[in-house]
């Protein structure tokens, strides 16, 4: 909690593959917590959001996400794993989740295509790439990169989130490391820096969006931009463009 961060998300993992599992209830934060730590630099609590993943090796496990399971609707945030490309494919376009999660790991088994790629993006859907792998294996590092770069080439780096994954705060960097990191991943500056920032947020208010079946609206404000003729009288604009 001293690195920087204002929200952290705690996550349950259901394979599948592994053996037969339900979704259960999300723990709650003051279970884990008895008082939450306050954020470096600030006097607020930090905010600690529950986050529900599944890993997909088949159709009929997209039914649990299609149904309508009130465990599900009680987890801030709902990422999805698909394995093979057609379950991307029905994770980009048609399953109701915040997050789809990239394999870092091994070297893909399908190629990102920019029709699926492009519906997420204007569903509001985000890609997860971790960052934990890349920094405690020199093999996993490379399929770390060369996989986010195969992503970067198809969605020119926008919806994209870098976490961690972390089991131990030893794996945890500072959102200005992982910011570095995300220039190795093929992101810009910016595009980096909106990884660890307002992309989390957006995925985050794309969930209470989820949650609530209504739309979230929030304001920024633009700074305005003063020209040299905003401070002239209006006669003078007028002969000045006369």
């Amino acid at each position: 909690f001293s690195v920087g961060y204002s929200a952290v998300a705690v996550n349950h993992v259901i394979d599948f593959k592994e053996k037969k599992q339900e979704i259960i209830k999300p723990v709650s934060p003051s279970e884990l917590f008895p008082s939450l730590p306050v954020v470096q630099g600030t006097s607020k609590r930090i905010k600690v959001l529950t986050r529900l993943t599944l890993v997909i090796s088949d159709p009929s496990h997209c039914n649990l996400l299609r149904s309508t399971s009130p465990n599900i609707r009680l987890y801030d945030i709902i990422a999805v794993f698909p394995k093979t490309e057609k379950l991307f494919h029905i994770a980009c376009t048609t399953l109701d989740v915040d997050l789809v999660c990239i394999n870092v790991t091994e070297k893909l088994p399908f190629y990102f295509r920019r029709p699926p790629v492009n519906v997420a993006i204007d569903r509001g859907i985000y890609f997860e790439l971790l960052y934990t792998p890349a920094i405690k294996d020199s093999t996993m590092r490379r399929y770390t990169i060369s996989n986010a770069i195969s992503l970067m080439q198809i969605c020119k780096g926008k919806n994209i989130v870098v976490s961690s994954a972390a089991e131990r705060p030893l794996e945890l960097r500072g959102p200005y490391d992982v910011a570095n990191l995300g220039l190795l991943f093929g992101l810009s500056e910016g595009e980096a820096k909106a990884a660890v920032s307002t992309n989390c947020r957006a995925a985050m208010l794309h969930g209470e969006t989820r949650k609530s079946a209504c739309g979230i609206v929030y304001t920024l404000k633009k700074p305005r931009k003063v020209e040299e003729e905003e401070t002239l009288p209006a006669c003078k604009k007028a002969k000045t463009q006369a």
